[in-house]
């Protein structure tokens, strides 16, 4: 029996994660460049990377592809989107918050998303029309309902990046209103918090698609809310994210788009 899309992005996703490991247990050696200030690369990316693309593309090669570090290859109505190191930083510098991120778009929609963490040895996934999980078992966005007591994640700017002083704004109009703001340094198991009721919110200004994508698969599939900085706006469009439990999702929108 073959497999689905989803076995062979997990098994996918669970091989690059392996191959970090390795890196991670020996990352005083890593050979790093930097592509922007504050944007590294090093080996563990590109062979995290070069593993996926195999496996991925091996498995079909009529899907197309869209990779942080070896790019895109356009012409086909599906195509396998990864980040092969969601969290770079945290990495080299050795704080265990990082993840495999890998995600399979149909005709422009996103219908599948893999998160996997190898650290602590979690994999969240999420099939369109199927819910979400995490190792297996059905998680959902939290049931909090009192902004007051709601913990909430984001990205904060960094370099010469165009948005921090609005960020900065976002971060002020929102703490009077919540029980606290965490960065910790990965879009895409930010998002699967949300999805898995850790934090019950996140928000974060342009964000590249692989960052995000697997992660909107499963924050969706679990009942979370998301928008780009309109209501109309879709975040995979834009790379702007602003996502929630439901019960929450409209006045943490309106309190973050309201902070300029």
């Amino acid at each position: 029996m073959s497999k689905s899309d989803l076995e062979i992005a997990t098994e996918a996703a669970i091989g690059a994660g392996e191959i970090l490991s390795e890196f991670w247990l020996n990352r005083d050696s890593l050979n790093i460049s930097s592509k922007s200030p504050g944007d590294f690369v090093s080996q563990a990316d590109l062979q995290a990377e070069e593993h996926l693309k195999k496996h991925l593309l091996g498995a079909d090669s009529n899907y197309g592809w869209l990779g942080e570090e070896t790019g895109e290859t356009s012409g086909f109505s599906k195509r396998w989107i990864v980040d092969p190191l969601d969290g770079t930083t945290n990495f080299l510098r050795g704080i265990p918050q990082w993840a495999v991120s890998v995600a399979l778009e149909v005709e422009g929609q996103l219908v599948l998303g893999v998160v996997h963490d190898p650290i602590k040895q979690e994999t969240f996934s999420a099939e369109i029309g199927k819910g979400a999980s995490c190792n297996g078992i059905a998680i959902e966005v939290s049931n909090t309902e009192i902004l007051s007591s709601a913990l909430f994640g984001t990205g904060i700017p960094f370099g010469d990046t165009d948005t921090i002083d609005q960020h900065a704004a976002e971060i002020a109009s929102l703490m009077p209103h919540c029980a606290g703001v965490r960065r910790l340094g990965s879009a895409a198991l930010d998002l699967a918090y949300v999805a898995n009721g850790r934090f019950d919110g996140f928000w974060e200004h342009k964000l590249q698609i692989w960052d995000i994508a697997a992660g909107l698969v499963i924050l969706r599939e679990a009942g979370g809310l998301v928008t780009g900085w309109s209501k109309q706006e879709a975040s995979e469009q834009h790379g702007n994210v602003i996502c929630a439990t439901p019960k929450l999702f409209d006045d943490f929108f309106e309190i973050i788009t309201s902070a300029n």
